[in-house]
């Protein structure tokens, strides 16, 4: 694996922000052996342009919360609501509609390069509840 503690630490994050708010095929893609750009994309969908751009406020809320701050250096998309790129240096996270998620593919484009495993923390907190 080659993203850095930082790019893990701020994609986990922002997979997290859309996770709680119910992003939906949220994946982590190691790019960095392939881009020089970036370390990680982050990819989340929502069925709709209004939840896209709650998803994207979410992520950008929360990693500003971090301890130093994270802004994005970019944001694109963010008129239409269908494809929304948040480009933090060591990662970008594009939140999409879910038929760009399908027509565009990018988990199909990068499919060579590792996936990061993520895991939504309010299921794994749900799940010792259910068992009882």
């Amino acid at each position: 694996m080659t993203v850095s503690e930082r790019a893990l630490e701020l994609a986990t994050t922002a997979a997290q922000a859309a996770a709680d708010k119910k992003a939906q095929d949220i994946a982590i893609i190691d790019v960095g052996d392939r881009l020089a750009i970036t370390d990680a994309f982050v990819l989340a969908s929502a069925p709709n342009e209004r939840q896209v751009m709650a998803i994207v406020d979410a992520v950008e809320e929360r990693l500003l919360e971090l301890p130093d701050k994270a802004k994005p250096v970019r944001r694109e998309g963010e008129r239409g609501g269908r494809w929304v790129l948040l480009d933090y240096v060591d990662i970008v996270v594009h939140v999409q509609h879910t038929e760009e998620r399908e027509h565009y593919s990018l988990d199909r484009l990068w499919k060579d390069c590792p996936v990061i495993p993520f895991v939504d923390r309010d299921l794994v907190e749900a799940e010792p509840a259910a068992a009882e």
